[in-house]
């Protein structure tokens, strides 16, 4: 469907309520500078902000470049989107009516943006049912966990709606289908329920499980946790991934602690959904989860727009897999954290234990998390205390090892009053509390350091192959590929988009494919034909005639795009061929996506080496460690997947499709 033109009233009310601050926020780090806000603007390289946020005009604009405009104009560069797109974008995201000036065009439009109203309600009815249920005497087991085993108080239950999923295949779904009379294909599409594998109906995805919902930053249930009370594994089963819920970016309780977050400058991110409620219910409201997952680089966003002194402590489980979370969430973090664009802690609470249990084992738990906050280490402190844990420094070998990793992160820093800070605090582990020996290590590790900088810059100096220069060339013409493999690539987008056309029985396993790999169309043609199709989904989920609609769908799109649809128009008639060759499409399929994949990871990999070209081998040496790593891994990628084509992979896509 076209983008309909958009009624004044609309554009005014999306520009009312769009807060230019909390758009901007989400893609650029921004420090409050009197009445503005200041960040690193993200339209040229600088490391001096030089890019102004105005709240009070709604404007930005940047000192070095000239960049400037409304949070629209924002959107619509850093984007690259049409002034239409933003808007209805904004609108949604701002809950303002969409009014079009074409009556035709309203019904459709009005259909895809009630979609998101549709999913709010069914979750919101399900929250409540869940919350029903556990006050039932089928609850009673539920009910009696959270009050003797979490210690939690009725006050608490209700302020974070917890509920259970009564023991049963059905039980939601009667509820929400049969006696609310909801769409089986939304209540789906909310993650709610799952499809029988014989095709023969629908089954809970919840069943006996405490019920924890989770919403977003307005406070609207947009998914669920659900905790197992006996053995049945996954302990804690999240909601699946849906047009409301994003896991990776959303943080658990953000809605109650934002305001928290504000007034004491500070967030805490903890692992588990009970240690964000017991540390709430203990009156530390400042507090989220990042939902079981590494915390990415937008959920970080997200806490620095609320904190001006953009201080974040991550309080993980001190085990080893909370150990290696933490280790990944610096990893995302650290390019900002040595930018000085936020203030990395880790606490690590005494005997290993979480948050919810360290309260629970002190009789003033609160009062004694609050001082440990206080003194959480800097994430670097902590980084350097992890290399001597449990290593045995009076090892020579050991010891070397400690020193050696030591270096690696030292000389990440810049040299300055910091970098000799921590010079002389790895000194004082590798000496092992004898004071004479600081001063020696300290002038051992400062001289190692200038060996490390001469070495690196010597190899900076050597010459390297250079890359052919086509970093701003159209994906489509694909300039790294051979014309065979260009050929190949357009046999195996084309046979993925007519057995999707044709074959409505393995469009899911195509969708599924595509999004377990995370991989695009790359050829521009069946680019725009694919998202086409997506922006039909809808239509076509509220649509259980027959015949399928799907192709007369695409045939409308052909009179309002004839330029771009004449290219894969001829795809709407089939293929003889493809015909006699579809009983092997699940073969044929994973033949497709490998080629799809293969070019994928040669854009990664082209990426990857274009930037580790423009680091410095000494200030930048830990994102130079993590380009090369990620060029090693695609490389390895790409080895397999010519291995796979070496057994006649080709030669079915040269057989499906002539």
């Amino acid at each position: 469907m076209s983008i309909p033109r958009l009624h004044p009233d609309t554009i005014d009310q999306v520009k009312q309520r769009a807060d230019i601050v909390d758009v901007i926020s989400e893609r650029v780090v921004l420090r409050k500078r009197g009445k503005d806000y200041l960040g690193l603007c993200p339209f040229h390289e600088e490391k001096t902000p030089s890019f102004s946020v105005s709240p009070s005009k709604q404007m930005y604009y940047c000192f070095g470049c000239g960049a400037g405009g409304t949070a629209i104009n924002f959107l619509m560069e850093v984007g690259k989107q049409s002034f239409s797109e933003v808007v209805l974008d904004l609108a949604r995201r701002y809950q303002v009516p969409v009014q079009t000036l074409e009556p035709e065009q309203r019904q459709q439009l009005q259909r895809q943006l009630s979609l998101l109203d549709q999913l709010y309600e069914i979750l919101a009815l399900a929250a409540a049912f869940y919350q029903h249920a556990l006050f039932a005497p089928q609850g009673q087991q539920a009910l009696l966990y959270l009050q003797s085993e979490r210690r939690l108080s009725q006050e608490t239950i209700q302020q974070f709606q917890l509920g259970y999923a009564p023991l049963g295949w059905e039980i939601i779904y009667r509820y929400l289908v049969e006696q609310k009379n909801k769409p089986v294909q939304l209540v789906e599409q909310a993650g709610l329920i799952l499809p029988r594998r014989n095709g023969d109906g629908y089954y809970d995805r919840f069943r006996d499980r405490l019920m924890i919902p989770i919403h977003d930053t307005q406070g609207r249930t947009i998914g669920f946790g659900g905790r197992a009370l006996g053995d049945e594994q996954p302990k804690y089963l999240n909601s699946p991934e849906t047009p409301l819920f994003n896991k990776g970016k959303t943080l658990f309780a953000l809605d109650k602690a934002r305001d928290a977050i504000s007034k004491q400058d500070q967030a805490v991110v903890v692992e588990g959904y009970f240690d964000a409620i017991a540390l709430h219910a203990a009156g530390i409201g400042n507090v989220v989860a990042s939902l079981g997952t590494a915390l990415s680089l937008d959920q970080v966003r997200q806490l620095l727009r609320y904190t001006e002194s953009k201080q974040i402590i991550l309080n993980f489980d001190a085990d080893k897999a909370g150990t290696t979370a933490t280790e990944r969430a610096i990893g995302e973090i650290a390019d900002l954290a040595y930018k000085g664009q936020v203030q990395l802690r880790v606490l690590n609470l005494p005997e290993g234990k979480d948050a919810d249990e360290f309260l629970k084992g002190h009789s003033d738990g609160t009062q004694n998390y609050r001082q440990l906050l206080e003194t959480a280490p800097l994430w670097l402190n902590w980084q350097i205390d992890q290399l001597a844990s449990d290593r045995k420094l009076k090892d020579a070998f050991q010891f070397q090892q400690v020193a050696d990793q030591m270096l690696k992160l030292l000389i990440q820093l810049e040299d300055s009053p910091q970098r000799s800070h921590y010079i002389t605090y790895c000194a004082q582990i590798l000496s092992q509390g004898d004071s004479r020996l600081v001063s020696m290590h300290a002038s051992n590790l400062l001289a190692q350091l200038k060996k490390l900088r001469l070495r690196l810059q010597k190899k900076e100096e050597k010459p390297k192959a250079q890359p052919s220069q086509h970093t701003s060339q159209n994906p489509s013409q694909l300039p790294f590929l051979a014309s065979s493999e260009r050929s190949l690539l357009e046999k195996a987008e084309k046979l993925l988009l007519c057995i999707y056309l044709h074959y409505p029985e393995y469009r899911q396993t195509i969708i599924d494919a595509l999004e377990e790999q995370d991989l695009l169309f790359s050829l521009s043609h069946h680019r725009f034909l694919w998202q086409k199709i997506l922006e039909l989904q809808p239509v076509l989920q509220e649509s259980s005639g027959t015949p399928d609609p799907l192709i007369s769908l695409l045939q409308d799109c052909t009179i309002i795009f004839p330029n771009e649809m004449a290219q894969v128009v001829h795809l709407f008639h089939g293929d003889d061929k493809l015909q006699e060759e579809i009983v092997r499409a699940p073969l044929l399929i994973r033949s497709a996506i490998a080629c799809l994949e293969r070019v994928s990871c040669e854009k990664h990999r082209r990426y990857c080496w274009e930037e580790w070209q423009k680091l410095d081998l000494i200030a930048d040496a830990q994102r130079k460690q993590y380009y090369s790593q990620q060029i090693c891994e695609a490389d390895r990628r790409i080895k397999e997947l010519d291995q796979l084509r070496q057994l006649h992979l080709s030669d079915l896509l040269e057989n499906a499709l002539r």
